[in-house]
């Protein structure tokens, strides 16, 4: 019997993930050198791991209130005044989630009616459109240009909203392309959002690795801060992406119907993970400076490689990826990966895993390590310059 026919419709649209197609790809090739996951290389911290261990060891392994421990909600409210001197109740505008990804789905299950737009920045995650789809709302693209270093302009806004405009996705820093918002460049946003009377989605999971400068956030406006839904978790700054914890910061109206959601999906997040969060938040600023700063050198040591090997590369302000424009080769971004991985045995991430405004480009990690990536600068190398002898 055919099983397929009982898929859903909404199910059979949505495509696998391009980044894990390069990267299973490039686990079955022998000695090949993979900068394509997002994923950082260093280990959790010492002292977050202990915390999971010794919650365990003391009994500390049921369920925990939907939201969260009070304990971890009032740190991550301490840690959003800290760092970024925004305030949230944590009785009421935090919800602790597992994963940054599930507070992307529910938000969008929460808010969401049939046929309603979300507004999304292109290149993005792979993971906004097939939630959107799936919550049953239309994905309406702003195409970003690697000329303004991928940031969204209020020109853009206003070409995208229609009256059926209900939801803005802002992802800064941004996955894939590391590009950044200025406090001053959200000022331009904020009276379109607060006229259309938008509902902000804002993933910052990247949040505490910018270089540079101060990371900006929309809900430090004032005025619309009851319009921001803020996304954000420790798997990035904490090295902690197996541990799925994630959270969800907005107004309490808004917080309690993406609750809702995650009450009947999830019931709670792991409580270990939630102690292992605490300890983070409440000691592991020292830990997670260290992983910037090594962060920031590999940044300024792959651009500028990747510059020297003429694809030229803006210097992202965030996260830990780079977008270099490959169109110099003549190659699609499907086709610079595939011969890339065959002839010299290094995966990156062709752009359009990202959306079409990804042709001509590749996303490439850098949360490895500088031997690793002068390696693969040097095999790149190789690569166009075998290219070069066989025109």
């Amino acid at each position: 019997m055919d099983t397929s026919k009982y898929l859903s419709t909404l199910v059979q649209t949505i495509k696998p993930s391009g980044i894990r197609k390069f990267f299973d790809v490039a686990k079955q090739v022998e000695g090949a050198i993979s900068l394509g996951v997002g994923e950082p290389d260093f280990d959790t911290p010492w002292n977050v791991r202990e915390a999971a261990i010794y919650a365990i060891e003391s009994g500390k392994t049921t369920y925990t209130e939907n939201a969260g421990l009070i304990e971890l909600r009032e740190e991550i409210s301490r840690y959003q005044k800290r760092h970024y001197n925004l305030s949230y109740d944590p009785n009421t505008e935090i919800l602790v989630t597992v994963g940054g990804s599930e507070g992307i789905d529910n938000c969008f299950r929460a808010l969401l009616n049939p046929g309603d737009e979300v507004i999304i920045p292109n290149p993005c995650y792979v993971a906004y459109e097939p939630a959107v789809i799936l919550g049953g709302g239309v994905c309406k693209y702003i195409n970003l240009k690697s000329e303004n270093e991928f940031k969204i302009t209020k020109e853009d806004l206003l070409g995208a909203i229609s009256d059926k405009t209900k939801i803005l996705l802002l992802n800064y820093p941004s996955n894939p392309t590391g590009g950044t918002m200025s406090h001053e460049d959200y000022a331009e946003l904020v009276p379109i959002i607060k006229e259309h009377e938008l509902i902000v989605i804002s993933d910052e999971i990247y949040s505490d690795l910018i270089y540079g400068e101060k990371h900006a956030s929309l809900a430090c406006f004032e005025e619309i801060k009851n319009q921001v839904l803020i996304i954000s978790g420790c798997s990035k700054a904490f090295a902690m992406t197996g541990w799925r914890l994630g959270y969800v910061l907005g107004d309490a109206t808004l917080v309690a119907a993406v609750t809702k959601i995650h009450q009947y999906t999830i019931m709670c997040a792991p409580i270990m993970s939630q102690y292992a969060a605490i300890e983070g938040m409440k000691n592991g600023d020292h830990e997670v400076a260290k992983m910037r700063d090594a962060y920031k050198a590999r940044r300024n040591y792959i651009v500028d490689g990747f510059n020297k090997l003429g694809l030229p590369t803006h210097l992202p302000k965030g996260a830990f990826y780079i977008f270099p424009d490959i169109r110099p080769t003549g190659l699609t971004s499907e086709e610079f990966c595939e011969e890339l991985l065959k002839d010299q045995k290094v995966a990156c991430v062709p752009g359009t895993a990202f959306g079409n405004s990804g042709e001509g480009f590749i996303r490439v990690s850098y949360a490895y390590s500088i031997d690793e990536i002068k390696i693969a600068l040097e095999r790149i190398k190789l690569f166009l310059d075998n290219r070069k002898k066989n025109d």
